[in-house]
């Protein structure tokens, strides 16, 4: 590729051809900051924060749209520049709900960290009206409060281009611009999906998830409830970022360990579930294939999938397996075979998911999902909320010794710690389903052709004579695409893993928040994943139906896979909706 070169700051530097000013600085180890920009999402240079002087320009130009040119100079901390940046900020302050104090991202707002680095002191420089506080907490998921927002449009952005959904957008014009859904409907009465990646890339406190700390505090402190916590395997690969750990920590130990302190009854995982759905999709794929069932068959494990599925495309519903998600079978189990051998009524446990995944908010309140008579989960707490209420309880963190999940809902192999990673869920069915169809054991359980952080990706593996061709997409948009080739007759498998969110669960819209620079310059996602994959590799147990809890589980309660008790409790049903967004 050819190269450009150019001065900034008095730096030579040279940047590949079609690179923008921003792109470069950073080859140079300078850093522009920026607000709106996110790579390839939301290129729109609307905030002006990330403006640099460019030689023979009439006026400052947004460094993150503006293209280099050989020979060109430009200068990013200029006394003019940093004037025009502090006057932005000033202005967006102007308009801004600055309880920062009580804000759910203090701490880790973006707009407070370039307030503070550009030394804006005087936040109440331009007075005037304000953009009124009016809160939307009409979704499951999250609350919405204007006040707060800088309209960056990232949200926006995400929702659109990434999920392909568009429930929201800019409403009105000028000073009366907001962000939200049309027609003056709450989100809530729309067709979002409740993924929460508009969550995970808003800069400020204007969108959060609803929290339900309290609430399981509450129940943690009633001498009269019995209280279980499971936790996604996602959640120890990303845990650790609330507390200053690098990216790609594995804190599974001290998450036990603070879990236990936090006063559960119970510190279990959801990797059981995990190989729990394994069992059953496993053998609910090998029906499909020998008894004629409809094909292809795709995954039930992430909430935002299936209600995307719900809304856009109906007309598969049943291709859907009908499998509950792993957060799900837990509680269904926890709520029936535990309770009977524990001696507990299951109307006096609650039962508390810590989930990588806002639309698992949404998924407790579905229908078909109260397999005992009570909800098989009660409260859906996101990694970052369990990382804000170790922080309310004084736990230190970072000094905690590593602990262990309790027997016997707290075992889990390596097959169910990679369902938190694109492409997981598919390796661990295919260890599963590969040596029921063959009766053989798999030489090697590394099915690296449906690794990976691409879209969409495909493979095909030839089981006991058969081609079995399978398929992986993660993001929403991408779930279109693969979706509207299988409908056209363009390709054709017989198992398709789908994700909510891009990259898997890792990327969950309930993960910790990254800035826009970490968002931008350094792979989150296979950080994240990595920690999983090595803890699969160093699982002594690598498949889910070699897990002896689950074989007890078997054995003693449930019969077979697919089994009359086994599919009232561990199998769900759909609902085919309507469409309800922008445009």
């Amino acid at each position: 590729m050819e190269n450009i070169t150019i001065r900034i700051n008095g730096i030579e530097v040279s940047a590949p051809k079609g690179s923008t000013i921003l792109e470069a600085a950073r080859l140079a180890h300078i850093e522009i900051p920026t607000l709106c920009f996110l790579k390839e999402i939301n290129e729109i240079g609307a905030c002006r924060i990330c403006v640099v002087e460019v030689k023979g320009a009439r006026s400052l130009v947004a460094s993150c749209v503006y293209p280099i040119d050989e020979g060109m100079e430009v200068w990013t901390n200029t006394p003019k520049v940093l004037d025009s940046r502090r006057k932005t900020l000033q202005l967006l302050l102007s308009n801004h709900n600055r309880k920062c104090l009580s804000c759910v991202r203090s701490k880790n707002c973006e707009l407070q960290t370039l307030t503070r680095e550009l030394g804006v002191e005087d936040e109440s420089y331009y007075e005037g009206e304000k953009t009124p506080s009016e809160i939307d907490a009409s979704a499951a998921h999250m609350i919405r409060d204007n006040s707060k927002c800088v309209l960056c449009r990232r949200c926006t952005a995400v929702c659109e281009k990434t999920q392909s959904i568009g429930v929201i957008g800019a409403n009105e014009r000028g000073f009366d611009t907001f962000i939200g859904s049309p027609f003056g409907m709450g989100l809530g009465e729309t067709s979002c999906v409740s993924c929460g990646q508009c969550i995970a890339v808003c800069p400020t406190g204007a969108l959060s998830e609803k929290d339900s700390i309290q609430e399981v505090l509450d129940a943690i402190a009633d001498p009269a409830k019995h209280v279980i916590v499971q936790t996604a395997p996602a959640v120890r690969a990303a845990l650790g970022e609330c507390f200053g750990y690098p990216i790609g920590t594995n804190v599974e130990g001290k998450m036990a360990t603070a879990l236990r302190m936090a006063g559960f009854d119970k510190v279990f995982d959801t990797n059981f579930g995990a190989d729990l759905t394994i069992m059953e999709e496993a053998h609910e794929f090998v029906d499909r294939v020998k008894n004629g069932g409809v094909l292809p068959m795709i995954t039930s494990c992430s909430p935002g999938w299936i209600k995307y599925c719900e809304h856009y495309f109906p007309d598969m519903t049943e291709h859907l397996s009908s499998c509950k998600s792993p957060q799900q079978m837990f509680g269904a189990i926890a709520k029936s075979y535990y309770a009977e051998r524990m001696g507990i009524d299951a109307k006096d446990i609650v039962s508390v998911s810590i989930m990588p995944c806002t639309a698992k908010k949404f998924e407790i309140q579905r229908p078909d999902q109260a397999a005992n008579g009570v909800p098989d989960v009660d409260y859906a707490l996101t990694t970052r909320e369990l990382g804000r209420m170790i922080e309310r309880l004084g736990i230190k963190f970072d000094l905690l010794e590593d602990g262990a999940f309790d027997a016997p809902l707290g075992l889990g192999t390596g097959a169910a710690v990679i369902f938190g990673a694109t492409g997981g869920v598919m390796e661990a069915a295919l260890r599963t389903a590969v040596e029921t169809m063959t009766g053989e054991e798999l030489t090697s359980l590394d099915f690296y052709n449906v690794r990976g952080m691409e879209g969409i990706r495909e493979a095909t593996y030839n089981v006991a004579g058969m081609e079995v061709k399978v398929a992986i997409a993660s993001g929403l948009a991408n779930a279109r695409e693969l979706l509207n080739k299988v409908k056209s007759g363009e390709v054709s498998y017989h198992f398709i893993e789908i994700m909510g969110c891009p990259g898997g669960c890792v990327n969950g819209g309930g993960q910790p928040q990254q800035p826009g620079y970490i968002r931008n310059t350094v792979d989150i996602r296979a950080l994240r994943a990595k920690v999983l994959y090595d803890s699969d590799k160093e699982n002594p147990i690598r498949k889910s139906h070699e897990n002896p809890a689950i074989k007890e589980l078997y054995g003693t309660y449930l019969g077979e896979p697919g089994g009359e008790k086994a599919h009232h409790l561990l199998h769900t049903t759909y609902v085919k909706r309507s469409i309800n967004q922008c445009g």
